[in-house]
């Protein structure tokens, strides 16, 4: 809720839902998760998305705000996680289908971590993380800048002789798509997105977000020219 770039962003409303109920439900039709978990923070202001997981029935930890690795690795203790798929709060556009190959990618390499997001070809807003609790445990306990301990994941991708990382890519170069949500005109997309594909008895997949976008090619303008991963860039710039 503390979002600096756009504040309260995973409650804003989208088709009369948050943001967050959107990521959670489209979670919902991935056939190779067992469990969705919010690990949100201990914040006051964070309260209400701990009451919408409890609205939704799902489960939820309240850990650290700063430190983000250790709050990943404090929910995966707790609730006993052996492998797990990391899906950031600011993706409303997450494609279930897209979830479930890198999690079919993962096992079949055998590997530590592999995700859609070392070398994108997807939109952002449709990265998708998948680990082994052994190799989060590892990262917990090694990592000390800043950046790999806001940002979970970059400890692992920055030390490939520790770890077997694979990265999964499309048949095609999306990567220059913006999908994600950290600034208001990021929402506008998403919200004009949600308007023309947004069904209550069904979800819409990434085919059919690209469909609309060929059809309509002007949405692409809404939010052009955000840097992709910006919040990263900010946390190198306080390692230095």
């Amino acid at each position: 809720m503390t979002s600096t770039r756009l504040p309260g962003k995973v409650m804003k409303p989208l088709c009369g839902k948050p943001m967050l109920w959107h990521i959670i439900t489209r979670l919902g039709y991935a056939k190779q998760l067992d469990k969705i978990i919010i690990a949100t923070t201990d914040r006051e202001e964070d309260k209400v998305i701990a009451n919408l997981a409890e609205e939704m029935g799902v489960v939820f930890y309240c850990g650290s705000s700063e430190d983000v690795l250790d709050r990943y690795y404090q929910t995966a203790k707790t609730f006993n996680v052996d492998t797990i798929v990391r899906i950031t709060a600011d993706c409303p556009l997450i494609d279930p289908v897209v979830v479930d190959k890198i999690i079919t990618y993962y096992q079949t390499k055998k590997c530590d971590y592999a995700s859609n997001t070392i070398k994108p070809t997807m939109p952002d807003g449709l990265d998708t993380e998948v680990l082994s609790f052994q190799t989060l445990e590892k990262a917990w306990k090694e990592a000390k800048k800043l950046s790999e301990r806001e940002h979970v994941t970059p400890y692992i991708c920055n030390h490939p002789e520790s770890f077997k990382v694979e990265n999964y890519a499309g048949d095609v170069d999306l990567s220059g798509m913006r999908w994600t949500v950290d600034t208001q005109k990021d929402f506008e997309f998403v919200k004009k997105v949600f308007a023309e594909l947004y069904c209550a008895t069904r979800i819409f997949y990434m085919e059919d977000i690209i469909k609309l976008l060929n059809k309509a090619p002007e949405l692409l303008e809404i939010n052009k020219g955000t840097a992709r991963n910006e919040g990263y860039q900010q946390s190198l710039l306080k390692d230095k």
